[in-house]
């Protein structure tokens, strides 16, 4: 499945991505020849195969969350520049960007 150059200016437009016109015909090119292996392997029969997240059997390495004693409040606030009793005071940050 061929894609067009004009789709490829699209996508890069949404992207925010500037390519001259030599990269755009390479793009193209690139892209092109990858749908064309996508569309090749929806050709392979995958009946009976089941899905997997990952080729290899692989385990969780994280531990296992213990309920521990915190960081005290004064010593969490204790380099702020700016604070109160209970928390970071920071400039507020309205309106549209």
């Amino acid at each position: 499945m061929p894609i067009s150059r004009e789709q490829v200016e699209k996508v890069s437009l949404l992207g925010r991505l500037l390519f001259s016109d030599n990269e755009l015909d390479k793009m193209t090119c690139q892209l092109s020849d990858i749908l064309e292996y996508m569309d090749l392997l929806a050709e392979v029969d995958t009946e009976g195969v089941e899905p997997m997240a990952h080729a290899l059997d692989i385990s969780d390495v994280f531990r296992d969350d213990e309920v521990r004693p915190s960081l005290d409040r004064e010593a969490a606030l204790a380099g702020a520049p700016h604070r109160d009793d209970e928390c970071y005071l920071v400039p507020a940050v309205l309106g549209e960007l």
